[in-house]
């Protein structure tokens, strides 16, 4: 009579939970919803976040290549400065110059008046000397002469008076060709200062041209660089929003498992239970399967670190590389598995016992070949699902049935009894 109030109660217990036991496949394909969605999420962040590194290079190089015109601008600045003192003592030169050429003009002009009244003077002496009919003039002089000793002094006079005039007429050319070659030579240096100043004139204009077309291309360049900015920014704030979605999915992934474990652990006792009712011997607790949900708490929370999670401020802070995990994992629920100092994939897959891919049950560790064979390990939660600290996101349940990691699993399933 008892035992039958008993299979009354259980049954009537059973189907009170027979609703909850409706929906772990539920669970897992809302779970499965979620986590393509967080992946999409983290595409869009590896996408974002490339494109922010991008932004950043870019900047860079503008940057220097802003630096470098900044540079030559200045180089251009110094010529443009050197070259106008140039200028300036060309049209000194050029100047007194001038004013030199126009000192021997007046000097050429004062000895051509000079000659000129010297040549009329010439002329009309010799007019005069032709009108009296030769060299009566000059015989006079010396035919009315006193006495031989008049004579002489009178012929000496003729003579030098006809010197003198040769003389001056031969000195005022000298003087003027002497005037001329001194005015060319002169105005020979005149027109090479004319054409040097003409020569910086154009230098000038084009280091004036260089300068504004850099100057142009700098505020160009600004441009290009608080649009670049302006990007990153804007990258960054959508990988920000990114960040806040994943963040809030994984937490409700880890709601969602949460639910997932207290429900498995709640069938566990009703099949204990059940069993016990039945007459049956009560079997050993089943700690193995309990370790799939125990590292929940680390998903979103924690970093892989290579040889980490080996001493307490690593497992306090969530620091662990894949087989460290593992460890810990089945730690927490009364199962050693070797030193943690010394634990890795290597002491790990001689651990338990193969069993085929076939028979693979929550709690089975499985193995992929990554950097090596055997060089990852995680725990199988179900549904071709495992957990483990992945490099790339710290602890996480990730999808071996399909993608990466179904191209990594090797086939190797152990079982830890």
């Amino acid at each position: 009579m008892l035992k039958r109030k008993m299979v009354v109660l259980n049954t009537t217990m059973m189907l009170g939970l027979g609703s909850l036991f409706t929906s772990p496949a539920a669970f897992a394909e809302s779970i499965q919803d979620m986590q393509v969605k967080k992946e999409a999420i983290q595409q869009q962040r590896i996408e974002a976040q490339s494109r922010i590194q991008l932004a950043e290079k870019e900047m860079v190089r503008l940057q220097e290549e802003q630096k470098k015109m900044l540079e030559q601008i200045k180089r251009l600045d110094l010529a443009y400065n050197e070259n106008q003192i140039k200028v300036q003592e060309t049209q000194d030169e050029i100047t007194k110059t001038s004013a030199e050429i126009k000192e021997l003009e007046s000097e050429i002009t004062i000895l051509k008046e000079q000659f000129e009244k010297r040549h009329e003077l010439l002329r009309e002496r010799v007019r005069s000397f032709q009108e009296s009919g030769g060299n009566v003039n000059y015989l006079e002089v010396l035919l009315g002469s006193s006495s031989f000793g008049d004579f002489i002094e009178r012929a000496v006079a003729v003579s030098t008076i006809a010197k003198a005039d040769q003389d001056i007429l031969k000195q005022t050319q000298e003087d003027q060709k002497k005037l001329e070659e001194k005015q060319a030579v002169v105005q020979e240096k005149l027109a090479d200062l004319q054409a040097l100043k003409t020569e910086l004139d154009g230098m000038m204009a084009q280091l004036t041209e260089q300068k504004a077309q850099k100057d142009t291309l700098i505020e160009e360049l600004k441009k290009k660089e608080k649009e670049n900015a302006s990007l990153k920014a804007e990258l960054q704030k959508k990988d920000g929003n990114l960040a806040l979605q994943e963040f809030s999915i994984q937490q409700d992934i880890v709601e969602e498992l949460k639910r997932s474990g207290e429900l498995e652990a709640a069938r566990r006792q009703a099949a204990m239970k059940q069993t016990y009712l039945d007459g049956d011997t009560v079997p050993v607790s089943d700690n193995i399967r309990d370790v799939v949900t125990v590292g929940n708490k680390w998903i979103g929370n924690s970093a892989y670190v290579f040889g980490g999670g080996r001493n307490q401020y690593d497992i306090a802070n969530g620091l662990f590389d894949c087989s460290a995990f593992v460890h810990w994992a089945f730690s927490q629920v009364g199962v050693k598995l070797g030193s943690v100092g010394s634990v890795s994939t290597e002491s790990l897959k001689r651990m338990g016992t193969q069993v085929p891919m076939s028979q693979i049950q929550p709690g089975d560790l499985v193995f992929f070949d990554t950097y090596k064979k055997d060089g990852h390990v995680g725990i199988y939660v179900g549904n071709g699902k495992f957990i483990g600290s992945q490099s790339s996101t710290g602890v996480a349940i990730a999808d071996m049935s399909r993608g990466y990691w179904s191209q990594k699993f090797n086939g190797r399933v152990k079982r830890i009894s």
